[in-house]
């Protein structure tokens, strides 16, 4: 397990109907706050903060083809070759990471492959280098490559 320490947040948060949105800085618009959406957002500014990967070089929620299935991945980073390089799946804090989630992030990888996987809750996350066909845990996130 990584241990992520989140930043202090500074989020632009309304409410409209009873129901609460957080302004996104990478899709650069509201989008609801579900449990999901403030591990996504958290994670995505210690990835920005924190780790200080270039905001530029992350997707937020793209949808992608999974056969004929129509998914969408949570976080995208790509490198500085614009190349998909770490795939980031994010679960509620509730939400145990089991082999399921695992499961779910190598399907996606299948279509998106990248050398660096990873799973979060928030209060929990793993993340794996893929080489020569095998996943191997890492102990930290990796730093962005320049």
């Amino acid at each position: 397990m990584i241990k992520v320490v989140f930043p202090p947040p500074a989020f632009q948060i309304k409410k409209e109907d009873g129901k609460e949105f957080i302004f996104d800085v990478i899709r650069k618009q509201w989008v609801r706050l579900t449990p999901e959406e403030w591990v996504r957002q958290n994670l995505l500014q210690y990835f920005i903060q924190t780790k200080k990967y270039p905001a530029a070089y992350i997707g937020v929620e793209k949808e992608m083809k999974l056969g004929e299935l129509k998914k969408r991945f949570d976080l995208l980073v790509y490198n500085k070759e614009h190349e998909p390089w770490m795939l980031i799946e994010c679960k509620a804090m509730d939400v145990e990471l089991t082999e399921k989630v695992l499961e779910q992030l190598i399907r996606y990888h299948l279509t998106i492959p990248v050398p660096h996987l990873v799973i979060s809750n928030g209060v929990y996350t793993y993340a794996w280098i893929k080489k020569e066909s095998k996943l191997i845990s890492l102990a930290e996130l990796p730093a962005f490559e320049q």
